[in-house]
């Protein structure tokens, strides 16, 4: 991810994700509350929709720029853009330009691409954002997704922002840098594979003594989360913004 802190804005847009708009809202609202509290206007552009990694990820890379085109034409202004997923910050930071090569657009698409920002990294390195806990003391695990280790760099600064928290206890996973197994289409082209591999996550989780699981992409969430629920598992999974929000208000 290129490094460059962009100057402290007045506004910025958000980007929902499908993820948050079908299954977790409460996790894109919290990422906005979030922002808010920093004294960021958040707009959130309402024509936007995919950001084309199912397409892009299947081999159609036609279909992948017209759902592209269509978000670049959604946030038309030269203002960050923060998404509560690293996977499809990812798919818009890393892979718009690359989509691009040779298009008419190709330009403007990498203009795009540069005003992309995975929420808890903007949240350290542009809003410096400092938290006060009044929550009760909890243990939580966090996962990070691969493409937002990968891809995006952001593993340390969500686990930056959970430090800070002065009744949370952060538990080390013993294979953090391990996929979940979801992998969006992959884990219904390869089912005994993925999971396989989601079994291990909570085998891991499991292990370490967490009273909840956080993450910042919603794939993975559903993925695991899914998977404690059918083992038994006590431990609650959530998105790290409705987690850090919960934790900021005054009980």
């Amino acid at each position: 991810m290129n490094r460059d802190v962009p100057e402290w804005p007045e506004a910025v847009y958000f980007f929902g994700t499908c993820l948050v708009d079908l299954f977790f809202p409460e996790a894109g609202l919290a990422g906005m509350e979030l922002l808010k509290s920093q004294g960021i206007r958040v707009i959130f552009p309402p024509d936007q929709s995919c950001c084309g990694q199912p397409a892009r990820n299947n081999g159609r890379p036609d279909e992948a720029r017209a759902v592209a085109r269509q978000q670049i034409k959604s946030f038309p202004k030269a203002i960050p853009i923060v998404v509560p997923s690293g996977s499809c910050a990812g798919m818009m930071r890393e892979h718009y330009p690359e989509l691009f090569v040779g298009q008419p657009d190709e330009a403007q698409a990498r203009a795009f691409s540069a005003r992309v920002y995975e929420l808890t990294w903007f949240l350290v390195h542009v809003c410096r954002m400092r938290l006060t806990d009044h929550g009760r003391p909890v243990k939580v695990a966090f996962h990070a997704s691969c493409h937002s280790r990968r891809e995006m760099g952001v593993h340390e600064e969500p686990r930056q922002l959970l430090r800070a928290l002065a009744n949370v206890t952060l538990l080390d996973l013993q294979r953090p840098a391990e996929c979940c197994g979801f992998g969006g289409t992959f884990s219904v082209k390869q089912p005994d594979i993925s999971g396989a591999m989601v079994r291990d996550k909570v085998a891991d989780v499991t292990a370490a003594g967490a009273d909840e699981l956080l993450s910042g992409d919603c794939g993975c969430l559903m993925n695991i989360a899914g998977a404690m629920d059918k083992a038994g598992s006590p431990v609650r999974a959530r998105h790290i913004a409705e987690f850090l929000l919960e934790r900021s208000h005054e009980c």
